[in-house]
């Protein structure tokens, strides 16, 4: 029966690409380094740093599944310039962990941790979005390994890297720090309508120094 009349309403809607990008009908697989093994008895995902109560805040795989599901249909913006139109994802939406596991006051900026140490930084506000999801599904189905199984980080507005695959947990912070890809040259915000690709292209105020 094909793919559900909203997805196919905002697939042919989306009439403009972020400046740079084109349009990819397929999913291609992009990652750096292995993909991990998932061994469930181990998984946790966990909330850690400047907590409101200052303590963390743990699920495990059982216990993460378990939290309310939600969709979102989302564009996905990749900074090596594709872009996938029209997916729905479906997981927890950000905001449920912020709420279950609340930051203090004084946090501005989160660091979301995968897998093998990978981070990516990202403002509060971000991270807050509606739109935000912890992504255990793709159009219905469950994320291949490949595609960040069992849990990978879907943030629509900005560039696909700002979403690790196999994530593993949340830092909040009370000043930015720069993540993985961000420490190696990419822009702090990362914001696809801007074409924020690079950190030479960064503002002041975009970043903290390096």
């Amino acid at each position: 029966m094909g793919q559900p009349e909203s997805r196919e309403h905002r697939a042919s809607e989306q009439s403009e690409l972020p400046p740079g990008q084109r349009l990819q009908r397929g999913w291609p697989v992009t990652h750096y380094g292995p993909v991990p093994r998932f061994k469930p008895d181990r998984w946790e995902f966990r909330v850690f740093g400047a907590t409101a109560d200052g303590d963390k805040r743990c699920w495990n795989h059982e216990e993460f599944s378990a939290l309310p599901f939600s969709t979102v249909v989302a564009d996905l913006h990749c900074v090596t310039k594709y872009s996938m139109l029209g997916a729905e994802w479906g997981g927890v939406p950000a905001s449920t962990v912020v709420e279950l596991a609340p930051p203090a006051p004084a946090v501005t900026h989160v660091m979301v941790w995968a897998e093998y140490g990978f981070s990516a930084n990202m403002r509060l506000s971000d991270f807050l979005s509606e739109r935000t999801i912890f992504a255990t599904h793709k159009d219905g189905e469950l994320l291949t390994a490949e595609h960040g199984f069992p849990l990978r980080l879907i943030v629509p507005h900005l560039y696909a890297w700002k979403g690790p695959k196999w994530v593993r947990g949340v830092e909040y912070m009370t000043a930015d720090r720069r993540g993985f890809w961000e420490e190696r040259g990419y822009h702090n915000i990362g914001d696809p309508w801007s074409e924020q690709r690079y950190s030479y292209q960064e503002e002041p105020g975009d970043g903290p120094e390096f």
